[in-house]
């Protein structure tokens, strides 16, 4: 085959020969080597267990039996097929007024009716990363930046950079006072980006965290609201874990502080709220995503956008009834948060068995796991070092912090939500298996005792269930 000449013009676009898709980083391949060696307890015991995934599975079986009695609620069943060819027709891009009207109500639900919202500003993307960059692409031109709370969701380096040309800024946030944002770190974040020629459009928070599984208090988001108007930046706020807040405190929207705090000026045209189905009903599969802004022109425009990214009519009919019922809602949401607390506490006392701390959380569907005191040395390297050496011999693909652009090593995110129970105990055990048997192998200081100090036992030898009394809180403090 002839090599292409230096001087011969490209085939390819930039964007389709550059790596701004960020896979290149431990987040992603993490996923690759669990999908390389996936974990079965039966026919790959030894195989790689998947926590690097933040999907929510404890309560799939109640959507499974509602839609068991709900079957003309699907135009794909003999009970529904008489709607099918009504649906499938097409459809205009605003979506179907019974969706929106069920997503507005859900939303509402999950904020405990404390808000409403209109379903006329409710616009349909493609999952949260399409409504994140359609988001982008409305409120800012290539070059220009948000202003982002670290540690934030790897996936924000794709979903807001990578087509839109937008950049973003860290806002840097500490273990010294538990990650919570401050004036001062969002002041210092914009001035650096005055000083670097970046022009500041916006401020992007999770609320709550991915990957702290924090909520924001109602003080912290009034000081957000206070800083971009002092700005005059937009807010964008990603809500998509609003229902997975298992106990006190609750959350509180963004919307909730423009609605009721009138003692602080709000230009209402610079809050967007970013939503999901994903994480609060488990469908990830669904690409249910949803833009909500109170900025007509962004409705406008995003809703034109959606045509490249629109949710199936199929799916839309579903979920209007499904979020419709408002019973089913109800024990839904008071089930999942039950098995998602249960499942928090189970692993911070797993955890905790072997001195590994977490940071104190409420919501999400993971853990802030501390592992500095493990680290060879206070370094990012030595971060990669201890995971590498958790992927590879522990066989668990959980996600460390620098993916997360997080400002201190040794931190990692640990997803709970979507495993059996017996898959969890087997995380447990060899999580402690390793670090009962690292803290030995440490007093060597020899990477090589490190790398041989963890080997698989047949699992009857080291299964320890976690199982135990669950405490009056589950919360778990994190070492500073």
């Amino acid at each position: 085959m002839e090599l292409m000449s230096v001087n011969e013009p490209q085939l390819l676009s930039k964007i389709a020969t550059g790596d701004g898709h960020g896979e290149n980083s431990p987040y992603f391949d993490g996923w690759k080597a669990y999908e390389d060696d996936p974990f079965h307890p039966i026919k790959n015991p030894n195989g790689v267990i998947q926590m690097g995934l933040a999907e929510n599975q404890l309560a799939s079986d109640l959507v499974q039996n509602w839609l068991t009695n709900k079957p003309r609620a699907s135009i794909c069943t003999p009970e529904g097929v008489r709607d099918f060819k009504a649906i499938a027709n097409f459809q205009d891009y605003h979506g179907l007024p019974k969706f929106r009207k069920a997503v507005a109500k859900f939303m509402a639900r999950t904020r405990g009716n404390r808000v409403t919202f209109d379903p006329d500003r409710i616009v349909m993307s493609g999952g949260a990363t399409g409504a994140h960059e359609v988001t982008a692409f409305c409120l800012a031109d290539p070059g220009e930046a948000f202003l982002v709370p670290t540690p934030y969701y790897a996936g924000f380096d794709r979903d807001l950079r990578w087509r839109t040309g937008v950049e973003l800024v860290p806002v840097k946030c500490e273990s010294s006072n538990d990650f919570k944002l401050t004036r001062k770190a969002l002041q210092e974040a914009y001035e650096k980006g005055k000083e670097n020629n970046i022009r500041i459009k916006g401020l992007l928070i999770t609320n709550p965290s991915n990957p702290l599984g924090t909520i924001m208090d109602r003080e912290t988001l009034r000081t957000v609201v206070s800083f971009i108007n002092e700005k005059h930046i937009h807010l964008v706020s990603d809500e998509i874990y609003a229902g997975t807040v298992f106990c006190h405190p609750g959350f509180t929207s963004i919307a909730e502080v423009i609605e009721e705090d009138t003692d602080i000026e709000c230009d209402r045209d610079l809050i967007h709220i970013v939503y999901s189905l994903s994480k609060d009903m488990g469908f990830p599969g669904f690409r249910v995503g949803i833009i909500y802004s109170y900025n007509d022109a962004v409705v406008n425009c995003a809703r034109k956008m959606s045509s490249f990214g629109l949710v199936s009519t199929q799916t839309q009919y579903l979920l209007a009834s499904m979020l419709s019922d408002d019973e089913f809602v109800e024990r839904f949401l008071e089930e999942s948060a039950k098995r998602l607390a249960k499942r928090y506490g189970v692993f911070c006392r797993g955890l905790a068995q072997v001195g590994i701390k977490c940071l104190a959380s409420n919501a999400g569907l993971f853990l802030w796991m501390d592992l500095r005191r493990l680290l060879k040395k206070p370094t990012f390297e030595a971060e990669m070092e201890l995971w590498k050496v958790i992927i590879e011999q522990v066989k668990i693909n959980i996600s460390p912090g620098s993916s997360f652009h997080c400002s201190e090593p040794g931190w990692f995110r640990v997803c709970y939500a979507n495993m059996d129970d017996r898959t969890v105990e087997v995380s447990l055990a060899r999580m402690r298996t390793f670090v009962n048997q690292n803290t030995e192998a440490k007093k060597s200081c020899s990477q090589r005792n490190l790398r041989l100090s963890f080997s698989f036992r047949k699992m009857d030898e080291y299964l320890v269930s976690p199982h135990s009394p669950f405490p009056q809180s589950p919360l778990v403090k994190a070492s500073t």
